[in-house]
């Protein structure tokens, strides 16, 4: 278990890492996530996005904009919505 910066025990969590990246990070992410390759789940997205007619590559776009950076505690779009209520 990681242990976060609180005390508590937290499982892992999805995050886009600064290293490894490509383009945004996304399969690098999934990968250290599920213990694969990162070129792995860039084939298999890759193969998808041709197979799908670009569905897979719309996945990919959202999944960039909901996975946090690491280092951060929000996603871009946690941030964008946000920014939207600050006064």
């Amino acid at each position: 278990m990681i242990e976060g910066m609180d005390g508590t025990n937290r499982g892992k969590q999805l995050v886009r890492p600064r290293k490894g990246r490509m383009i945004a990070g996304v399969c690098a992410g999934i990968g250290e996530y599920l213990g694969v390759d990162a070129n792995i789940v860039r084939v298999v997205f890759a193969a998808l996005t041709i197979f799908s007619a670009g569905v897979a590559a719309l996945v990919y776009l959202v999944a960039w904009a909901v996975v946090p950076e690491e280092g951060e505690e929000k996603s871009i779009a946690e941030n964008y919505l946000n920014k939207d209520k600050k006064v």
